[in-house]
């Protein structure tokens, strides 16, 4: 790779600036503040069946449409803003992601009473410090990990929807919980060096 163009992660394509842009300045930071926690779970669970960039080009939309990510407003948002939500062409219009994020806003909340963040509450999945990995190739990346499991299980248990554990692996990767770039992306030592 030349200096203007450095090495990345093996999962992402180059040809899509947008997808560039996050790759180097979002995936795999840490995240500590709520209200970014609750977009990246909303955006998660969006993705379900779909592919990650079909999110993040839909990312401003969501954005308008959920109060940007104010957990408060959205775990009050009513029959009527949810039949709004339905005819959004800016979001995936998908009736039961619409009002799993809904009702995930109102559960999200319930750890924030309960833990006094939940970002205190995530962390505590991975011992409060993200775990770093050492990934090479495309096929060395997994869907789950044994902590995606219990935090999803948990989150399930609390009543959340759309969590899974491949779910929950994809947001623990977006917030740094795991700091899974590559051996050769030049980001994994900028994050590790971000943290000491």
């Amino acid at each position: 790779m030349s200096a203007s163009q450095p090495c990345r992660c093996p999962w992402l394509d180059t040809s899509k600036p947008d997808y560039v842009d996050y790759h180097d300045h979002e995936w795999g930071v840490p995240v500590y503040d709520d209200t970014k926690l609750f977009e990246y779970l909303t955006l998660e669970s969006a993705q379900a069946g779909l592919s990650w960039y079909s999110i993040l080009k839909r990312r401003m939309g969501y954005r308008e449409a959920f109060a940007d990510f104010n957990v408060q407003q959205v775990a009050n948002f009513s029959e009527q803003d949810i039949q709004t939500l339905l005819c959004n062409e800016k979001i995936i219009r998908n009736q039961q992601k619409i009002r799993a994020a809904v009702n995930n806003a109102q559960k999200f909340i319930e750890i924030q009473q309960a833990f006094g963040s939940f970002s205190q509450y995530m962390w505590q999945f991975v011992g409060h410090k993200p775990i770093v990995n050492q990934f090479k190739a495309l096929s060395d990346y997994p869907a789950t990990s044994p902590e995606s499991d219990a935090f999803s299980k948990d989150l399930k248990k609390r009543g959340f929807k759309f969590i899974g554990s491949t779910i929950c692996y994809a947001h623990m990767q977006a917030c740094g919980m795991v700091n899974d770039h590559s051996l050769d992306c030049f980001r994994r030592q900028q994050i590790l060096d971000n943290q000491k």
